[in-house]
């Protein structure tokens, strides 16, 4: 379990990493964006992100 764990994490890594490698200029002013927004939008943007992966690892398990 471990080793899928440690496999998922890297394909995060990548896949995160899209974007800056791709577009650093779209990704640096969408940070800056989500710098300015509240606490409140962070949290829901975080718990909306939380509930669309357990949602595709439903369906995808």
């Amino acid at each position: 379990m471990a080793h899928t764990l440690f496999l998922a994490f890297a394909l995060m890594l990548v896949i995160e990493g899209l974007l800056p490698f791709l577009s650093p200029t779209s990704w640096r002013q969408t940070m800056l964006r989500v710098a300015e927004m509240t606490d409140g939008q962070l949290r829901f943007l975080g718990l909306s992100s939380m509930l669309v992966g357990l949602l595709a690892l439903t369906f995808l398990s």
